[in-house]
């Protein structure tokens, strides 16, 4: 290890930031060595608004490039340091990624992170100090040595999603996995005229600009608290991303309809599907009741109600159906989550290559436990959020052979690609988030 300097006291005050550092590394810690969600771990409170946000770029950015960093880490360290010393790996990969993916200053970052160690973990300090500066003289050649290794060093992902990525988009592997360690956007849905909302936003100083692929969309080109943004506390907006926008675009409810939203958990798409037909019969099905909750949350702020919001496994419709068909069905499918890795880049360390078959059998139960409950004539989207052929057109595809009056009836669009029977987004497309979509239509009836 690196020589340390002086023991100093653990009664030496923090320096400015340590607190956040500090919190950063529990976050990361939780992540890492606990399998826990990146957001269930940010702990915000009793901080200003400038250090959340230092707070949780610290902490996503740090759980984004960790595989990167780890292998760093491990050149720096004359020995592995004790498992039992999570906290202190979690602080020197917030050090390491702080020189080597922000734009804080060297000296800012390794004082701050120096600081965060009290108490109990004071003796560590000589040891960060020493392995952060070495880093910071070194970091080229030793990112480089770690770089050299593999595409899945230098990318930050676990090997088998790399093979995966790469055997699904043999032209665009590299620019997708790259898409997905860039830092995702912020995107509303405007409820209403979306010209006149870019001109509010000018006015208030905020540059954004339109995401045509959805016609509510809107961009802004950085980001700001929710408190900040014009219209959100009165519900004039939503944050979601553009690709999730595209769901109400192809169920495209009318007013009458009886629409299902299965695994509707947090509510945006139907939040969405109410604006667009507020005098259609929506029922939301959500086998966690806690994420209930979150739904009855999103509409309450956006002054919508839903038919009814049942706690339900939407694989089990006997014990929830009323016997009633649907017009309209969205099938919002639980999966991987590899589309969206710029937002959520504990996926990377949670999922593993054996998650996505028992995915993918999840997705085909959903779609044959559900679409005998769609009326003849009646249209189903299936969504995911994923980038994998294995959980998206090769589920749709083994569905349409089993049951021969499903029909496809995807559009062609000016977004995304025709993938088999659906259509795929890439992350980074036309600024949206990875998602896939496939549109089926039941024989029998008038649409």
């Amino acid at each position: 290890m690196p020589a340390q300097a002086r023991k100093p006291s653990s009664r030496e005050p923090a320096a400015p930031g340590g607190k956040v550092r500090r919190r950063a590394a529990a976050a990361v810690a939780g992540v890492l060595r606990e399998g826990r969600r990146l957001e269930a771990e940010l702990d915000y409170e009793g901080l200003d608004q400038a250090d959340r946000a230092l707070l949780r770029e610290l902490a996503t950015g740090t759980v984004r490039w960790a595989i990167r960093l780890r292998a760093a880490l491990d050149g720096l360290l004359d020995r592995p340091l004790p498992r039992k010393e999570k906290r202190l790996e979690a602080l020197l990969l917030v050090g390491l990624y702080q020189l080597a993916h922000s734009g804080i200053p060297p000296y800012a970052a390794v004082s701050a992170t120096v600081s965060a160690l009290t108490g109990r973990q004071a003796w560590a300090r000589g040891l960060v100090n020493g392995v952060l500066r070495r880093f910071g003289r070194e970091r080229e050649a030793r990112l480089a040595v770690v770089d050299e290794q593999s595409p899945a060093m230098r990318t930050a992902y676990p090997e088998w999603l790399v093979e995966a990525v790469r055997t699904a988009y043999p032209a665009e592997w590299m620019a997708v996995l790259e898409a997905g360690n860039a830092a995702p956007p912020l995107t509303l849905r405007v409820r209403g005229d979306r010209t006149a909302y870019l001109a509010e936003l000018a006015a208030a100083g905020i540059p954004a600009r339109a995401l045509d692929p959805a016609d509510g969309a809107v961009q802004l080109e950085e980001h700001r608290p929710v408190t900040e943004i014009p219209g959100f506390t009165e519900g004039r907006v939503s944050i979601q991303d553009g690709a999730a926008q595209l769901a109400a675009d192809l169920l495209a409810p009318r007013a009458g309809d009886r629409i299902l939203d299965a695994c509707s958990a947090p509510g945006g798409k139907l939040a969405h599907l109410l604006d667009r037909a507020p005098q259609a019969e929506a029922l939301a099905v959500e086998a966690d009741e806690g994420r209930l909750e979150r739904i009855r949350d999103t509409l309450q702020r956006l002054g919508l109600e839903a038919t009814a919001l049942i706690p339900g496994d939407a694989t089990d419709p006997d014990a929830w159906w009323d016997g009633r068909a649907f017009d309209r069905i969205l099938v919002d499918a639980p999966c991987s989550g590899t589309g969206v890795t710029r937002r959520h880049p504990d996926i990377k360390h949670h999922r593993r290559p054996e998650d996505i078959p028992a995915l993918a059998e999840r997705q085909g139960a959903l779609l044959r436990a559900l679409w005998p409950l769609l009326r003849p004539g009646g249209t189903l989207v299936y969504a995911t959020c994923s980038i994998l052929p294995t959980e998206n057109r090769e589920v749709v595809a083994a569905f349409l052979e089993e049951c021969p009056e499903a029909r496809c009836v995807t559009p062609e669009a000016a977004w995304g690609r025709p993938v088999g029977p659906g259509r795929q987004i890439l992350p980074g497309e036309a600024g949206m988030d990875g998602f896939f979509y496939a549109c089926l239509e039941r024989a029998g009836g008038q649409p």
